[in-house]
């Protein structure tokens, strides 16, 4: 099975390539102007600019999450707009941690476009080897993307509801362990956690910037499984975006076909009528 992640050498030995399209997709929850601060003030030649805000959410209800998911039509629409086709091979990159760059790439992936790399490190591995950056803009001319939907690869608050009383399923809770504990909560109006949700931080699937090797991540990721096949495991995080990159991580362990509860904590705890747990 191939990575889904690619390395900054590698990266930069395709820049040349017609196909190729490298989205910078850095991002500050706390501070929604810092990606494109960051964007300007230098990127990787040829990279265009999406934002998790505008480019790859919906808008917003109240009830709907954070960064709520745009319908599939929406989306091709601001892929093609943006010139991404179904020819592109697609690399996205953030500030190295993945958790904005995982989705955009599992957004990718629930259109069917399976041509998505990951840059491993993100911008700050890239910096850290030295390689070129630019400040200009870019821009490409529109393209022509057709979705193939893969809606089986989420699941609705009601799902994840079905799921708490499933000992065959598992949720598995992204966001750092005070978060998930209840003891702070920075973002969302209420703090805990979605009952029976265990929790692993998508920060450990790195190490020195870099993802971890893939069998070690493989082991890790089993023993969270417990004899479940991945299809079992329900990836949830604040509102959908850093539990991608514990998607990401899982195929990069070849560990596929786990689902996403998109909505997240940001949706999940809108309705008072949901459970919650803490500790």
């Amino acid at each position: 099975m191939t990575s889904p992640l690619i390395s900054a050498a590698t990266l930069a030995a395709q820049l040349n390539d017609p196909h190729l399209v490298v989205v910078d997709s850095r991002h500050d929850l706390m501070n929604p102007s810092v990606g494109r601060d960051a964007y300007a003030a230098g990127h990787i030649p040829g990279a265009i600019f999406m934002s998790i805000d505008d480019d790859l959410s919906a808008k917003k209800t109240g009830t709907n999450g954070r960064h709520p998911l745009p319908t599939a039509d929406a989306f091709a629409a601001t892929l093609s707009a943006k010139g991404i086709g179904n020819a592109s091979k697609v690399v996205v990159y953030d500030g190295g941690n993945a958790m904005y760059a995982g989705r955009l790439w599992w957004m990718l992936r629930w259109l069917g476009h399976t041509n998505i790399y990951v840059l491993d490190g993100g911008f700050a591995q890239w910096k850290k080897e030295g390689r070129a950056l630019e400040t200009q803009a870019n821009t490409r001319a529109p393209a022509s993307f057709q979705a193939t939907l893969h809606d089986d690869m989420r699941l609705s608050a009601a799902d994840t509801l079905a799921s708490i009383t499933d000992s065959n399923r598992r949720i598995l809770d992204a966001r750092a362990l005070e978060r998930y504990l209840g003891d702070v909560e920075p973002v969302d109006p209420v703090a805990g956690h979605i009952p029976g949700a265990v929790n692993r931080a998508f920060a450990l699937n790195q190490r020195d910037g870099l993802f971890k090797p893939a069998d070690e991540l493989k082991r890790e990721f089993e023993v969270i499984l417990a004899g479940r096949a991945p299809a079992q495991l329900i990836h949830q995080c604040g509102s959908g975006v850093s539990a991608c990159a514990n998607m990401l991580a899982m195929e990069h362990a070849g560990l596929t076909g786990s689902k996403l509860y998109a909505g997240s904590w940001s949706e999940w705890c809108s309705d008072p009528a949901r459970p919650v747990a803490k500790g």
